[in-house]
């Protein structure tokens, strides 16, 4: 079998085959195509006809891209169920059970449909200081707060990644976001967007803390206007062959 197959302008026949051989055979589905978009979920949204590029990973994470910015303008996270329903026109159909989330793709025009059987085992090396304050963390998290309780670090939680996951000693969740420079306005945004769906996934108290050498006077307004936290701490230092660690945080 072949690793790449494509078509441009594919028949519905053509179409239908491609796409139930990507979703059958686990490979990467990408669509170049007119489409119209509906969600149905924590809440509801359209979006009008327009060329986007439909994205089907094997882990069933979906993905719709208009032609500017660099996030994906709807999404569903790894996990999610897709399949094509034969109607017309044809719809693309992702549906996640928990919370239960319908993301409907109605395929106006193909312009192309690829389908990529890739192998990929590798695992992500982390280098560089945000994953030595990870580290340094994990090894020290009395440099957050005492009690502090690192859990996960990278954990995938749908809605993104978040740098370290952990509870403090009340046991509330905390969640961590990591910069090793100067924090801006997206690392808070980023931070409240986890914050929030953890809270609305688990139904209790969630802290977010926003860890970083410094911050700029915007990130800091929007941190206590959205009640968030921010801890001073200063990437671990290379001296030699070893690293250098802090010991204090203020």
């Amino acid at each position: 079998m072949s690793k790449v197959e494509a078509v441009t302008n594919p028949s519905r026949e053509e179409l239908r085959r491609l796409v139930n051989s990507a979703l059958s055979s686990e490979a990467l589905l990408t669509i170049f195509a007119r489409c119209r978009v509906h969600y149905d979920g924590r809440a509801k949204s359209e979006l009008g006809s327009g060329d986007r590029v439909i994205i089907v990973k094997p882990d069933g994470a979906f993905l719709i891209h208009q032609n500017r910015k660099r996030e994906p303008v709807n999404w569903q996270p790894p996990g999610s169920f897709v399949v094509l329903e034969e109607s017309d026109p044809p719809v693309l159909r992702s549906v996640r059970r928990k919370p239960r989330e319908v993301l409907e793709v109605e395929l106006e025009e193909v312009y192309l449909v690829s389908v990529f059987r890739a192998e990929d085992y590798e695992e992500l090396a982390l280098t560089g200081s945000e994953a030595e304050m990870a580290e340094m963390i994990f090894e020290n998290p009395e440099l957050i707060e005492p009690g502090f309780k690192p859990l996960f670090r990278e954990k995938d939680i749908g809605h993104g990644i978040v740098d370290i996951l952990g509870r403090d000693s009340g046991g509330n969740l905390v969640v961590l976001e990591l910069k090793r420079r100067r924090a801006e306005l997206h690392a808070v945004s980023q931070l409240k967007r986890y914050v929030e769906a953890l809270r609305e996934e688990h139904g209790e108290s969630v802290r977010g803390i926003l860890v970083a050498p410094s911050l700029t006077s915007g990130a800091r307004k929007l941190l206590e206007k959205e009640n968030l936290e921010f801890r001073k701490l200063e990437p671990p230092k290379r001296s030699g062959k070893s690293k250098g660690r802090q010991t204090t945080l203020l």
